[in-house]
């Protein structure tokens, strides 16, 4: 299969999989309550910011996306300090979700945790597609003297 199509077929997964978050963030909402909702939106919100980082850089390595999920979304929250996404939260619910609209400090640690969900899922799911004739835990095979790396 051509690096180009391998490329799109990527993308292709990596959509389907922001739209299940999607999902998933208002499906909570609908099924759970109190801090279940919330901080499982909380969470998927990170998610959803590592999955935008890995469609826009497939080939980024998860410890990076998920620095760069964590670190936006923990922006946004101390943006929430600054009262400037009061206003534009209470006219509309996209901005709402996006944006929100109060600061939470405990929502900085459901952005670390959906941050490492997303970055360990990755992580898995990329050892099993780049090895799926090696069991996890072998050790790749030594070439010259030297360790093949990923």
């Amino acid at each position: 299969m051509s690096n180009m199509r391998v490329r799109a077929r990527t993308r292709l997964v990596v959509v389907g999989v922001a739209v299940g978050v999607v999902g998933a963030g208002l499906g909570i909402r609908v099924v759970a309550d109190g801090d279940v909702a919330k901080y499982g939106g909380v969470a998927l919100y990170t998610v959803l910011v590592y999955v935008l980082v890995v469609l826009a850089a497939p080939r980024v390595r998860p410890v990076v996306a998920g620095a760069g999920a964590f670190a936006f979304s923990c922006a946004v929250e101390l943006l929430q300090l600054s009262g400037v996404t009061e206003g534009p939260a209470e006219r509309s619910a996209v901005v709402r979700l996006v944006l929100g609209s109060t600061f939470n400090a405990p929502d900085l640690l459901w952005y670390a945790i959906g941050a490492a969900v997303a970055a360990s899922a990755h992580t898995w799911v990329s050892g099993r597609r780049a090895a799926p004739g090696r069991r996890p835990s072998a050790p790749r095979a030594a070439v010259g003297g030297r360790w093949r790396g990923p």
